[in-house]
């Protein structure tokens, strides 16, 4: 599918490095932090937060940063775009997402705010609560940008988180308008709740009109029509030119294009250790299996392999190998 440039996917946002520690329901309860829920805290709180926590593991993170880092791991040639700043955790980041295979040239920044992180508490029913400070990641612009390099990459990836703060926000749309003009794939990710309620109109005009595969979970397609009813939401969703791919947890996924709706089931995980990037994978899986030509159904496969094998364990990237999973699975191509 886009063998002709020089990357396969190029994705745009957050860079986070990921700070995952195991706490008990009432550490949530005394600092009021409502479970399996996504915040973004200020540096005041990332400190004291981060100096209650038990001892964890320090993991890169990032929701398009995992995709990519996931897809590379599938074979596919892949690019990341976004700011970290010129500190240790900005090196961290850095390291561990070269290492990963994926293509990252963004200057740090020397001055502003830090490097972001995610302070991940993890209950023992394996569901996440994430704690954001954004830090240098919301002061990623247009001048972080190679048009060159975007419009060298068959797929142009995009997270939904990133697109709050005005300066990224504009980036992304530059972006966009690049990709299209060089006959290029847009996609994106609705990320969360929270994001689909603040952006709503913007995130039904790019589905519209500029995105031609998006992903989002049962909660978000619901969010993104304002319905309780799943089916209406997916009706919807069927009335778009592009693929949408609406993810299930343990259910798998559900394909829709073309008026068609395709169920994949998910694969079986003897224990949920942690969900943390299981979406993340998915999308990471479901563009690997693309841009290698598979058909949709082995897309989402693919999706739900690596979501397995990330919920398997603490952390939002591989630790197995997804290739050697898929082909183990599906075969090669």
């Amino acid at each position: 599918m886009t063998s002709n440039r020089r990357f396969d996917i190029l994705a745009m946002g957050n860079a986070i490095v990921d700070v995952i520690s195991s706490e008990t329901p009432d550490f949530l309860t005394s600092r009021s932090i409502p479970h399996g829920s996504m915040r973004l805290i200020d540096a005041v709180e990332a400190e004291a937060l981060y100096a209650a926590m038990a001892p964890g593991r320090q993991i890169s993170g990032g929701s398009a940063a995992n995709t990519v880092a996931g897809a590379a791991g599938m074979g596919a040639r892949t690019a990341f775009v976004g700011r970290v700043a010129d500190d240790q955790l900005g090196e961290f980041f850095t390291h561990d997402i070269r290492a990963a295979g994926v293509h990252f040239a963004t200057a740090p920044a020397t001055g502003g705010r830090p490097t972001g992180r995610c302070l991940i508490l993890v209950t023992p029913d394996g569901e996440r609560t994430m704690n954001t400070y954004l830090g240098a990641c919301q002061e990623l612009d247009a001048t972080d940008l190679d048009a060159a390099m975007v419009a060298d990459a068959g797929i142009l990836y995009l997270e939904g988180y990133l697109w709050d703060p005005a300066a990224p926000r504009a980036a992304m749309q530059a972006a966009i308008k690049v990709a299209r003009e060089a006959g290029n794939k847009v996609a994106f990710t609705l990320s969360d709740v929270f994001c689909v309620t603040g952006h709503r109109a913007d995130f039904r005009d790019l589905l519209s009109q500029h995105v031609d595969i998006m992903f989002g979970n049962e909660n978000e397609v619901k969010s993104l029509y304002e319905t309780d009813d799943l089916d209406a939401a997916m009706a919807q969703l069927a009335t778009q030119a592009c693929i949408t791919v609406v993810t299930r947890s343990e259910k798998g996924a559900v394909v829709i294009g073309g008026g068609q709706h395709t169920q994949v089931p998910g694969e079986k995980v003897a224990r949920v250790v942690d969900t943390t990037g299981a979406g993340d994978l998915f999308a990471g899986g479901f563009l690997a299996g693309l841009v290698a030509g598979r058909p949709l159904p082995d897309c989402a496969r693919m999706g739900c392999i690596a979501a397995a094998e990330v919920i398997s364990h603490f952390g939002a990237r591989a630790e197995a190998d997804l290739a050697k999973l898929v082909a183990g699975k599906l075969g090669n191509v």
